[in-house]
């Protein structure tokens, strides 16, 4: 395995840390700043709004400096933009700094899938964008969980130095292990070439699928704290155990879709996603009991990573040539959208609908739409593919 793609997996954990660390934190922040849970949720939807602007904004911004500088940039910006968190005096304020810190995200995780496609053979393409994700997962497994234990013990904002931290320690990783000079680094193409991936209807149902696709997942796990204290009965000193939970089973489902997509990219997103929305639909029957809670957060974390690979090897697929790193980036950019999108609807369902019992169901719509997109795209391809065959008769 190239160093350089551990290098990459190491930014990946610091910017993954940071943008979930707030889900073991809402009760923490909603006492402190004086807000609600359904507000503090929102730091996640404006945290993700930030990365869905910022992604392709920054990209067509870097798009001519070498892979490299703007990866660092990019860890500079997230380390500066946690300092800013844990500095944060007001909601607005705190909201303001998780937006700067997003902005680093999307294009991030766009440039570096673009780059890790290209330290392996075509084969394993799918598996090494799964092994660059497993810092989100490993973020999940020992990020999240460390972070709500810090903010429980210490208070929140310790929680985004300690991010901050991570930060540093990922950009002098990222400094000594990623190559200066890569294919990545060639004279980019003029910019109206790169634009015109947005013109191919698989791409863009592709960013579509993983809106919706992914964005069932977060209209679960952005309440996730208050599921488990207020539904399944755990104490606020049983999450950050049970997120450790969540973290394992999103490691095994990141691994396992990327090895899914490498050998059958369709059929492992479309398995992928009717997986994930069965186990949302499944949440109401798994958090009436305590043990039930676990057992399903493991295996919530296993279908709903079990798709990321897919999903972005599906995009990258489809948009081949000038515009990949564009199109990479606007996924990450869908993935963020589908993750403010879930929240929102998770809010109003508490806020304003039925309460916490039915995140369950609001979730699966939203999943099981991604899923007839997903549907969709794949009878453009078998028509595209039958064309050919009838020209020639």
């Amino acid at each position: 395995m190239p160093i350089a793609l551990l290098a990459l997996t190491a930014g990946a954990f610091g910017i993954g840390t940071t943008e979930f660390v707030i889900m073991g934190l809402l009760l923490q922040v909603s006492a402190d700043l004086d807000v609600s849970i359904a507000s503090a949720g929102l730091l996640i939807s404006g945290y993700a709004l930030g990365v869905a602007v910022g992604a392709p904004l920054l990209t067509i911004a870097t798009r001519k400096l070498p892979r490299k500088t703007v990866l660092l940039a990019l860890m500079a910006v997230f380390t500066l933009g946690n300092i800013a968190c844990a500095l944060a005096p007001s909601y607005e304020t705190l909201m303001a700094a998780r937006v700067l810190t997003s902005l680093a995200h999307g294009t991030f995780f766009g440039v570096g899938s673009v780059v890790a496609t290209g330290l392996v053979p075509r084969e394993r393409r799918a598996s090494a964008i799964a092994i660059m994700f497993t810092g989100l997962t490993a973020a999940t497994l020992l990020g999240v969980p460390a972070g709500a234990w810090l903010g429980l013990h210490f208070g929140w904002r310790a929680t985004f130095w300690a991010v901050a931290l991570i930060g540093v320690l990922a950009f002098a990783v990222l400094a000594v292990f990623v190559p200066r000079g890569s294919a990545q680094d060639a004279p980019s193409s003029p910019l109206r070439e790169e634009l015109a991936v947005l013109a191919r209807p698989q791409v863009l149902l592709g960013l579509a699928i993983t809106v919706l696709g992914f964005g069932g997942v977060f209209a679960i796990f952005t309440y996730i704290q208050p599921l488990l204290t207020r539904l399944a009965g755990l104490s606020e000193a049983a999450v950050s155990p049970v997120l450790l939970l969540m973290g394992g089973g999103l490691a095994v489902g990141n691994i396992l879709g990327g090895k899914l997509a490498d050998r059958a990219l369709m059929p492992s997103l479309l398995g992928s996603l009717a997986a994930l929305a069965l186990v949302l639909a499944a949440m109401p029957l798994a958090m009436a009991t305590p043990m039930g809670a676990m057992l399903y957060v493991a295996l919530l974390g296993v279908v709903c990573f079990a798709t990321v690979a897919p999903l972005q090897m599906r995009v990258l697929d489809k948009a081949s040539g000038a515009g990949q790193n564009l199109a990479s980036s606007l996924n990450i950019a869908a993935f963020n959208l589908g993750n403010a999108l879930g929240a929102w609807v998770g809010g109003v369902v508490i806020g304003r609908g039925p309460g916490l019992p039915a995140l369950g169901w609001a979730a699966a719509l939203l999943t099981v739409a991604g899923l007839a997109i997903a549907l969709a795209s794949r009878g453009l391809d078998r028509r595209a593919a039958q064309a050919p065959c009838t020209a020639a008769a």
